[in-house]
């Protein structure tokens, strides 16, 4: 999956924490994008079998699509925390190099990264 898929997935993920019900137009909102774009977006997570979209514009995930969203989201959390505590980054600084990094990180650096947090 590409890196604009997986911020896709960890903002609905965000969202869903956030509102009762996830629409295409708060992505958009959340990521400052137009709504082409988002519907572009959601209708390939849709045909990857990652999220559902019902008749009143709800997306909700698949279980397929909500382990993807939860394993992104480690991966940030993790390499936030990281970048602080170990390298001593500021917060801000930490989250936003996070968020380039997790999509590029292999899974042996990542498994060292978490097993080093525990």
């Amino acid at each position: 999956m590409q890196e604009s898929g997986e911020n896709y997935l960890e903002t609905i993920l965000f969202l869903s924490k956030e509102l009762e019900h996830v629409r295409s137009i708060d992505v958009a909102n959340r990521l400052g994008y137009t709504k082409p774009s988002i519907s572009r977006a959601m209708s390939i997570l849709k045909d990857s079998a990652l999220i559902e979209i019902d008749q009143n514009g709800h997306i909700t995930f698949t279980p397929k699509g909500k382990q993807k969203a939860e394993s992104i989201y480690e991966r940030h959390r993790l390499i936030t925390a990281f970048l602080e505590k170990t390298l001593g980054l500021d917060e801000e600084t930490a989250d936003q190099d996070a968020c380039r990094i997790e999509h590029i990180i292999s899974q042996k650096a990542f498994d060292a990264i978490k097993a080093h947090m525990e």
